[in-house]
């Protein structure tokens, strides 16, 4: 009898972040697209030249929840006229935009390197992330039918995402998350770090060094390992910026840290980012579960091939 394939970890949680910057929505499955997760960063607030705003900038984007549909991640659900995106902030009315697409167009919208036209959603929800915010604002939504945005890195720019940042995937692990921890004075939660899927089962920051995975039988590439911003020192509940946990990752999860040899860059690492091989085929049905194994089917020699 041949030996069943032992999984490195499974799934335990996975989340979608349909506003960018805004709180996540946590699921039990999640259907994948050409770009990533299907409703994943699919909407952004901008300003009023169309630059992408995020917590970086302004960090009350972390109190803002969003709530879809749950049937609007089967892997074959369209949206009709009634179905509506629903955003609330403690003191704001409700707003809740159509999930059919709008019509008027909004050129100049801009984020990181690329600049393109988006879809605009509108005066109202305009008006209520400006009263929110205290300053000019749009909300606009990704054109997927005349835009393309590519992977800013050589080996995966066949890729594409909307308005993520960097990679249409990030993946961190329970265990990475435990251990850093066990070395802060206060614990955190996962929704410092923003991940798409977060797995469990694993030994900590194994996944640093995983170069190609298999979750339900789609094939996972890793890009680099993902270096992080201000945000993870944001409380997500309060939108207060502190110093952790920055200040200890830096101790043991840094540039300098993690690849001596390499000239530091001043980067520190949690997480790592992925594309989807199987997003560029024709698959009716592509979506990963709670639940699923994830197999390792290739690993990365040292942290020098990881790090960016």
């Amino acid at each position: 009898m041949a030996s069943q394939e032992v999984a490195a970890a499974k799934v335990a949680s996975i989340f979608i972040y349909p506003i960018k910057s805004c709180r996540g929505i946590s699921v039990s499955e999640a259907p994948l697209a050409s770009t990533g997760f299907r409703w994943d960063r699919l909407w952004m607030v901008v300003n009023s030249k169309g630059r992408a705003y995020s917590q970086r900038v302004e960090p009350k984007l972390a109190l803002v929840e969003v709530e879809m549909p749950i049937e609007a991640f089967s892997d074959v659900w369209e949206p009709n006229n009634n179905s509506i995106l629903v955003v609330r902030a403690t003191g704001m009315d409700l707003l809740k935009i159509p999930l059919a697409e709008p019509s008027t167009i909004a050129d100049g919208v801009s984020i990181w390197e690329w600049a393109g036209g988006a879809l605009d959603e509108g005066n109202e929800a305009s008006e209520w992330f400006s009263r929110f915010l205290g300053k000019p604002s749009r909300l606009v939504r990704f054109n997927e039918a005349s835009e393309t945005r590519p992977v800013y890195s050589d080996p995966v720019r066949s890729y594409k995402i909307k308005f993520n940042d960097m990679y249409p995937f990030l993946l961190a692990s329970q265990g990475s998350l435990d251990a850093l921890n066990d070395r802060l004075e206060e614990p955190i939660p996962m929704n410092r770090f923003r991940p798409n899927i977060l797995v469990e089962g694993c030994e900590p920051f194994s996944e640093d060094l995983w170069k190609e995975i298999s979750i339900n039988r789609l094939t996972f590439y890793a890009g680099e390992l993902c270096y992080r911003c201000k945000i993870p020192s944001i409380n997500q509940e309060t939108a207060e910026a502190g110093s952790e946990p920055t200040e200890t990752l830096r101790k043991f999860r840094s540039d300098k840290v993690l690849c001596p040899d390499k000239k530091p860059q001043g980067r520190v690492y949690f997480g790592k980012m992925l594309v989807c091989k199987d997003s560029l085929t024709q698959w009716k049905s592509k979506k990963i579960q709670v639940g699923d194994p994830v197999y390792i089917r290739e690993l990365l020699p040292s942290y020098n091939d990881a790090a960016a």
